[in-house]
């Protein structure tokens, strides 16, 4: 039979042992947070590197922002104003002015993701198929910083663009374009920018 010190000291005991496993449970909790957090603003992106531009400053809107260092651009002087994410269309552009890419590329320093898309090089048929599929990888985003956008002088189909970053897609290929953004979206300078 116990005595009353060794029931109180066993008591204090367990009482010990229940406080550390509750501070070593947070202390975990803790570490996978802010080692989750460390993975995810360090997390490798995907994508050819284009070489961020020297000048990545505002400009009048007047002014043609350009020369850039890759067409799309992904990095470069832009204007002041910033495009919202959604789906451009041709008929979208009357309201825009004369060179959209700076605001475009104010939007890639805001953490976007945008599908340039060139319909030329496809018939009616593949044009319409390559944005419905394009729409499907943005709703799968939940439209979140993600911008297709037509642009003629691209090459390719398809090319995507962040910020310093670029691929060319010449078939489109959804699970490709789906990690482009996972990886790629809010590696900017101002990611906390809406």
């Amino acid at each position: 039979m116990k005595t009353k010190r060794q029931a109180s000291r066993e008591k204090r005991r367990q009482q010990q042992l229940r406080t550390r496993l509750i501070w070593g449970a947070v202390g975990l909790a803790l570490a996978a947070i802010i080692g989750y957090a460390l993975w995810w603003a360090f997390r490798p992106t995907t994508g050819q590197s284009v070489p961020i531009m020297a000048d990545t400053g505002h400009v009048p809107a007047d002014a043609v922002p350009g020369p850039y260092n890759s067409d799309p651009p992904t990095s470069g002087p832009h204007y002041a104003e910033d495009l919202p994410a959604g789906f451009f269309h041709e008929a979208d552009l009357a309201g825009l002015p004369e060179h959209p890419e700076g605001l475009l590329v104010h939007s890639l320093e805001h953490g976007y993701v945008i599908f340039w898309y060139n319909c030329d090089l496809l018939d009616e048929g593949g044009c319409s198929e390559l944005k419905e599929q394009i729409q499907g990888v943005m709703d799968q985003s939940d439209n979140f910083k993600v911008i297709a956008f037509p642009w003629k002088s691209i090459d390719a189909p398809l090319v995507m663009t962040s910020w310093g970053k670029l691929q060319r897609f010449e078939s489109f290929n959804p699970a490709q374009a789906r990690q482009f953004v996972e990886r790629n979206r809010n590696h900017a300078p101002e990611p906390n920018a809406p």
